[in-house]
């Protein structure tokens, strides 16, 4: 079933996205995912929007966006519109909720997240649990005796595992074919927290179908999140974007790097004196575009940049802090 709730964007050009959270300065691996998008837009001739993915207040700042913002311009990754604020398009969330509910296709989940991560509960082979659709079936009594001690989320119900439309697949750009049963490898899974903030996997479907993006490229660890977007993109009524999902920076150690760690971080790389040129080059190095050492410019990586032309990109990218003392 399709709604009519919103009108969508038919852009033939590509349009790719920056959505980055504003937790905290960004390290090589987010930069080397937007460096790709940046690229993969721009040498087709298209544009990138630039989205700050602010719903969860435990993970936005103002200060962080702008910085944020300062950082992409110093790397000379502009962008051509926005930026857009999630925290601004709640309205829009709660109209596609309510949508899916009237439509049935929503149920309040009462579980706690110690129940979910139960040694009983099904786990998919990354270690991830597969909800068992718990709250699925409560009665509305039951609901509201369970309301009164819990405010629920609210879960999306997938197809069952003998219908036909659970399983999902598409062709990823550098990934290849993937394939997914939602009713086995997924579950329901959640659109509204109970803490009232919206999930990752509705407000990404919406705003990427209403800004008219049509190329997501993103680290290989959102890989699995696609079949749950491509089934709301087909409740919503929005297109399928293209996909691209690149490797992980990791550290030695085998951790990614993240903002919390400050790892390889812009601010310290800053620090260090580093350049944006060598920044640039170092991660177009990964990518297979550059020899190791070379300073270069987004811009003048364009002329040679193909999604076909990148290394394999199946295994994770192991860096270190010395990657830039000796201008590599």
């Amino acid at each position: 079933m399709q709604f009519q709730t919103f009108t969508y964007p038919n852009n033939t050009a590509v349009v790719g996205r920056f959505a980055p959270s504003p937790s905290g300065r960004m390290h090589l691996g987010n930069v080397f995912s937007l460096l790709m998008a940046w690229l993969g837009a721009k040498s087709a001739g298209g544009n990138i929007i630039l989205r700050i993915e602010d719903i969860d207040p435990r993970a936005a700042s103002k200060q962080h966006a702008r910085t944020l913002m300062e950082d992409l311009t110093w790397l000379g990754l502009t962008w051509d519109e926005g930026p857009y604020f999630q925290s601004d398009r709640i309205k829009i969330y709660d109209q596609a909720i309510a949508a899916l509910t009237t439509a049935g296709y929503t149920y309040p989940c009462f579980c706690t997240r110690a129940e979910l991560h139960t040694g009983s509960a099904p786990h998919a082979c990354d270690g991830t649990y597969i909800y068992p659709g718990t709250c699925r079936t409560l009665s509305l009594i039951q609901r509201k005796q369970k309301a009164v001690d819990k405010t629920p989320s609210i879960r999306l119900r997938v197809p069952s595992n003998t219908d036909k439309s659970a399983v999902r697949s598409f062709t990823d750009l550098l990934q290849g074919k993937y394939r997914q049963n939602l009713a086995t490898e997924c579950g329901d899974f959640i659109i509204k927290r109970g803490d009232g903030v919206y999930a990752y996997q509705l407000a990404v479907v919406l705003d990427d179908a209403l800004m008219g993006v049509n190329q997501i490229v993103r680290g290989n660890d959102l890989l699995s999140s696609v079949p749950r977007q491509l089934y709301l993109q087909e409740l919503l009524g929005a297109p399928h974007p293209q996909y691209a999902h690149v490797p992980l920076l990791i550290a030695p150690d085998g951790h990614r790097l993240s903002k919390r760690n400050k790892d390889l971080d812009l601010g310290t790389l800053k620090a260090r004196g580093v350049t944006p040129q060598q920044i640039i080059g170092f991660l177009a190095h990964l990518a297979g575009l550059v020899p190791r050492g070379t300073a270069v410019t987004p811009n003048e990586l364009l002329p040679n940049f193909s999604w076909h032309a990148l290394p394999d990109c199946h295994q994770d990218i192991v860096v270190t802090s010395e990657v830039f003392d000796t201008n590599s």
